[in-house]
């Protein structure tokens, strides 16, 4: 208690006011997201009984089995013109819960109201999803708290940027979506280039070392998406299976391009920015270390965060695709066609990435050395 003291009392005006409105942010969003049913043009019913009125096990011709559950549910409406009145809802749901769910007391549903209720009777509906707002707020706001707590000022500007990012990725996508005659490559190409930009030099501030990672990361990205692109060229595009697009209105290997693209950005700009950092700590620490020393330092760095970073892309990609996976392998598919399916586009994003990641090293390098030199002439 008396270290909590002691840090409030070291706390400056500024700080004292900043966790005062962080503060009140959190309890008015958090009061917000709870009462906001009159905000949503979907009617919305909270649920205040449930009863399991049967069970069912099923059996498929592969013999996995299930259970099928069928629950009563009594709801309040929260909005719209029924507010305040009950109704009455149906919902089935199984064991292995693929596509359904067990909703409990308190949970808050969008529901659609059936227009053959008559007046005096029962409403009746049926469900339509999940108010979820609620706990995607509080899973945001422990985000920002562990962000601020172990970046201070720097997980201020790290939650400004991923904020300013998210909304200039949603503009492009618009401007795609309502430009027919645009390229969503050339759109993405220059969002990367603002991602970049915006995302350095707000977390790393206006200086040699974050200019070295810039030029490092949009260098590493570009040049992964030219190898990309040639050897899909000089493959033809064997092995990819793009059955997953099939659904698109727009081409699909342009919006696979793309998505390689925004991909690899985030590793190798984390690449970029970690030999940036390193050689110009190395340099902070003994403005007279060699050249040859910082080369022979860097790759040391490098080669210790290929492997990890690596295998981090690997992972990121490849762990989307386990429930399908599972799910072709349970009803009996071979092998190699469900590994083709479901894996052909992660492995290939992967390997781009893999790509970006190792160029990013050299690249990272000699870009940083090159900054250094110029810091060095100045002085």
């Amino acid at each position: 208690m008396n270290v909590i003291v002691k840090k409030f009392k070291r706390m400056t005006y500024k700080q004292i006011l900043f966790y005062t409105i962080l503060t009140l942010c959190f309890a008015v969003s958090i009061v917000f997201v709870n009462h906001n049913y009159s905000f949503y043009e979907r009617p919305i019913a909270k649920v205040i009984e449930t009863n399991l009125e049967d069970t069912t096990e099923s059996i498929d011709i592969h013999d996995n089995e299930d259970k099928i559950f069928t629950q009563s549910i009594i709801a309040e409406m929260k909005n719209g013109e029924e507010k305040g009145h009950l109704i009455h809802l149906t919902n089935e749901y199984s064991s292995s819960g693929g596509y359904d769910q067990e909703y409990h007391v308190g949970n808050d549903l969008f529901v659609s109201i059936d227009t053959n209720t008559v007046q005096n009777t029962e409403l009746t509906g049926t469900i339509n999803d999940v108010k979820r707002d609620k706990y995607v707020l509080i899973i945001a706001w422990i985000f920002i708290f562990t962000l601020l707590f172990v970046g201070k000022k720097q997980g201020l500007f790290s939650i400004i940027s991923l904020a300013v990012n998210a909304i200039l990725l949603s503009y492009s996508l618009d401007i795609y979506l309502n430009t027919s005659n645009m390229s969503l490559l050339l759109i993405c190409s220059i969002s990367v280039i603002l991602f970049t930009c915006i995302s350095l030099l707000l977390v790393n501030g206006f200086n040699e070392k974050t200019f070295a990672a810039i030029v490092a990361t949009l260098l590493g990205t570009f040049i992964s998406l030219l190898i990309t692109y040639l050897v899909m060229w000089l493959t033809a595009e064997e092995g990819l299976r793009y059955e997953e697009m099939q659904f698109l209105t727009r081409p699909y290997k342009m919006v696979f391009m793309a998505g390689v693209l925004i991909g690899s950005l985030g590793a190798v700009m984390d690449v970029a920015i970690t030999m940036s950092s390193s050689i110009f700590g190395l340099y902070e620490n003994n403005n007279n270390i060699p050249i040859k020393a910082l080369k022979t330092s860097g790759l040391d760095i490098g080669k210790d965060i290929m492997g990890t970073m690596t295998n981090i892309l690997f992972f990121a990609y490849i762990s989307g695709s386990i429930p399908m996976l599972i799910l072709y392998l349970t009803n009996d598919s071979p092998l190699a066609f469900t590994l083709s399916m479901n894996l052909s586009l992660e492995l290939a994003r992967a390997l781009a990435g893999g790509i970006g990641i190792v160029l990013t090293i050299p690249i990272g390098l000699y870009t940083s050395i090159f900054f250094v030199n110029r810091k060095r002439a100045r002085l």
